[in-house]
């Protein structure tokens, strides 16, 4: 039998494994799949995730309920040598060791992409993993219920103040779900009102969501606008020192939450590790094919798909020359690498990557969107509805697409739920508080008066 070993359980590499379980024939090769999480993260429902409309766990596929017939391994990949056909994996209790192979699939995903901006690394947090999402939620439901105890005044205020950095899609979506789930909470704080937020998306560039026309980006800055956010255009992030933001405008204020989606680059972690041909961005060099290499020089054994991999895009419409890297590319990529290590397994051919954009569509808060596709535009309450009904198809498998229009139908029914944890980030806190009770007291120093106690 073929070793294949799949690096990344992400879109392409999940949808490698699930496609090869059905086209293999028992004994035609032997499938492992590598991944430090041991679920694949749906990336378009997180922000609906951090809105309250979607459970958390229901955005995730969990691997082994879906893969029966791959062998998984929970490890990181430290690193890959092509030349000697072995990857050094890392296991979560520390130790190392040794895979070999036959043929390698690597689909290592991105990561999101950072600059050495004062405060950003203490301050921000991204919004690529269902953790981030969740903790993004619960620290603005926390803000608001503290905030509420507090008389006006600049604590509270920057408690009340959320701060976007990116206006891509990832951006917009987040932005636009947050201000929604901001609105719904406080209904239930007679002690707030909306006035009181502050919602600010930064962008360093002349416009947002630069897959849509110019029209359609101006109305999502109106509508957002008409809802009480603030879209700064051709503004850049300066400084975010504990929580003080200063922009390249010279505007300053404070924040609560600072939120980073200002883009993604191919995982330094496995693109730095290895013999194969990267590219000045950091991707692996990749033909139309899917095979790793160039036309000229094509890599035997080796294959790559997703945001990791600079695919050729033949349609035309990608950047530079090359697919975007967006779930849309991921899943179709995933698809057809499959099929081409299913044909060429059997002396066939490879078949080349062309996929042409049929359009876009974001969800901008609970009942809005906006759709274009060429110059046919959807705005509003259709847009919302069409957001919804693509990522319910999209997401694999019947059992999540049933868990999230489940969850869909009780918000129609019960209203959004609000409702945040705020332990989750130090569940051992008041395990740890109780455990210090049982402790003997200090003894005082001799000499030394013992303060009365307040009961």
């Amino acid at each position: 039998m073929r070793r294949i070993l799949i690096i990344g359980g992400g879109y392409a590499g999940f949808y490698v494994a699930w496609r090869l379980e059905k086209y293999l024939r028992p004994g035609e090769a032997q499938v492992t799949m590598v991944d430090p999480l041991p679920y694949m993260t749906y990336q378009p429902f997180l922000p609906e995730v951090l809105a309250g409309s979607i459970e958390a766990r229901h955005s995730v596929i969990l691997h082994r309920r879906h893969l029966r017939k791959t062998r998984l391994l929970t490890a990181k990949v430290s690193y890959l040598d092509h030349a000697a056909k072995t990857a050094t994996l890392q296991f979560p209790d520390g130790h190392e060791d040794t895979e070999t192979y036959d043929i390698v699939v690597v689909t290592g995903g991105a990561v999101t992409r950072t600059f050495p901006i004062p405060g950003v690394g203490a301050q921000a947090v991204g919004l690529k993993n269902i953790e981030e999402a969740v903790f993004i939620r619960d620290t603005l439901l926390r803000n608001i219920d503290m905030a509420a105890s507090l008389p006006p005044g600049p604590a509270r205020e920057k408690l009340l103040t959320v701060v976007f950095v990116g206006g891509g899609y990832a951006g917009i979506e987040a932005f636009g779900e947050l201000r929604a789930l901001a609105t719904a909470t406080l209904k239930r704080y007679p002690e707030l009102s909306p006035a009181e937020t502050h919602f600010h998306l930064i962008e360093a560039t002349g416009r947002i969501l630069p897959e849509v026309s110019e029209k359609t980006s101006r109305w999502v800055l109106r509508h957002l606008a008409a809802r009480g956010a603030q879209v700064h255009l051709n503004t850049q992030l300066d400084s975010a020192v504990e929580g003080t933001i200063r922009l390249s405008t010279g505007e300053e204020f404070e924040t609560g939450l600072l939120v980073w989606t200002a883009g993604v680059l191919a995982n330094p972690a496995l693109a730095r590790h290895t013999d194969l041909p990267i590219d000045e961005r950091g991707r692996l060099r990749a033909r139309a094919d899917l095979r790793v290499g160039t036309d000229d020089t094509p890599i035997a054994d080796a294959w790559t798909a997703g945001d990791i991999a600079a695919i050729p895009d033949l349609s035309g419409g990608g950047v530079g020359g090359f697919t975007v890297p967006n779930a849309q590319n991921a899943i179709r990529q995933g698809k057809l690498l499959a099929r081409n290590l299913r044909d060429t397994l059997r002396g066939g051919e490879a078949k080349r990557y062309f996929h042409r954009n049929l359009g876009a569509v974001a969800t901008l808060g609970l009942g809005s969107g906006v759709f274009q596709s060429g110059p046919i535009v959807v705005k509003g309450f259709p847009a919302w509805v069409m957001h919804r009904g693509y990522h319910v198809l999209a997401i694999p498998t019947w059992e999540r697409k049933w868990r999230v229009l489940w969850g869909w139908w009780n918000n129609l029914w019960l209203g959004r739920d609000t409702a945040g944890l705020r332990g989750l980030q130090t569940p051992r806190g008041t395990f740890e508080e109780a455990d210090s009770y049982s402790r003997p007291a200090p003894q005082a120093a001799p000499g030394a008066t013992e303060a009365p106690t307040v009961r």
